[in-house]
């Protein structure tokens, strides 16, 4: 998760780390923890969502974008920072449906490289990764004045993730942002953009979600965020994901290319933490050893005795189709003796 609002002093720090790093992906993130501490927290994300460890929680309903769609005539802009895509969003779209008011700020995307089933996403779902990930960041403006406070406070931050898949098909709200990756291929660049409908990026179905507290993504990785993670993802098509993975460049125009992929942070351990989702786990019985073995020798002695029973009535039909075959022992008939009138 990509940051707008940072204080200069750790916009300076972050930018020198992401030049001697290159694109924030895999590269260097064993080593962000020495120069940001929060990176090695016991709260750290993305992470992985096991979905039968998590707990469900009536009290989650589904959530509510506030002004997403009322964009207004004023232009959005678009921006290449180095690591990511990001879309600033206007102060008047919002998050209901969380302890507090949340007002938008960005949105962001991350990818892999293109290789087959490399993934790309930030989180996973039972260890498998997804295409890509949109996030949508929101600070808590009914507590804080703006987001360079919210970021580094527990209850600061939401942000909602949205896992993306491929598809035959083309996904036509993101073109609203794929179409003008070219003209801002490299890092510092940005161009305007026409202000679209940034609820129709998201899935449809906002109430089945897991939601856990977390951090940025992205150094200094502060643990402020609360992770909304819908269970719908959305879906681009082949051709859109590859234009995300190769269009963009992590390095100045004058400079040597690097090409911008692999931007996403590794799962990081759950640690004492609990994911909860807004919905009830469909019942999956869990078998002991002892049960799988019981069961095991149960179908063997099963499939015994039904192959008995089979021989046994094989070996019946046999034995009486043979009486049926017996040669007739009736007498032949006696000729009559003609009659004499």
């Amino acid at each position: 998760m990509d940051l707008v609002g940072l204080s200069l002093p750790l916009l300076l720090v972050f930018w020198q780390w992401t030049t001697t790093t290159g694109a924030a992906g895999s590269v260097g993130q064993s080593k962000w923890a020495e120069y940001f501490p929060d990176c090695g927290g016991k709260a750290q994300s993305p992470v992985d969502v096991a979905t039968v460890q998590t707990q469900y929680d009536p009290s989650l309903g589904p959530l509510t974008p506030l002004g997403y769609s009322q964009h207004g005539n004023k232009p959005f802009s678009l921006y290449n920072n180095r690591h990511t895509v990001v879309v600033p969003l206007p102060g008047w779209m919002g998050l209901g449906g969380l302890p507090w008011q949340f007002t938008a700020v960005q949105m962001h995307l991350h990818w892999g490289n293109g290789a087959p089933e490399a993934g790309g996403s930030e989180h996973t779902i039972n260890g498998q990764s997804s295409a890509a990930e949109l996030h949508v960041v929101h600070y808590n403006s009914e507590l804080y004045p703006n987001m360079s406070v919210a970021m580094t406070q527990q209850d600061g931050l939401a942000v909602l993730g949205v896992l993306i898949e491929t598809g035959e098909e083309a996904n036509q709200a993101f073109w609203n942002i794929l179409n003008y990756l070219g003209r801002i291929r490299h890092a510092g660049q940005s161009v305007s953009i026409p202000a679209f409908d940034v609820q129709s990026l998201l899935p449809s179905d906002l109430g089945r979600y897991y939601r856990y507290n977390g951090s940025l993504t992205t150094p200094p990785c502060f643990q402020s965020v609360l992770w909304t993670l819908f269970t719908e993802t959305v879906k681009i098509s082949h051709t859109q994901l590859m234009k995300l993975e190769t269009v963009l460049y992590a390095s100045k125009e004058e400079a040597d290319r690097v090409v911008m992929q692999d931007n996403y942070r590794t799962p990081q351990p759950l640690n004492d933490r609990t994911i909860l989702s807004s919905f009830p786990l469909e019942s999956v019985k869990v078998y002991t050893a002892g049960e799988i073995t019981a069961i095991v020798i149960g179908a063997l002695c099963g499939c015994v005795g039904l192959a008995v029973i089979v021989r046994f009535i094989v070996k019946t039909i046999r034995s009486t189709s043979s009486w049926d075959v017996l040669p007739s022992v009736r007498p032949a008939p006696v000729p009559r003796s003609p009659i004499r009138l």
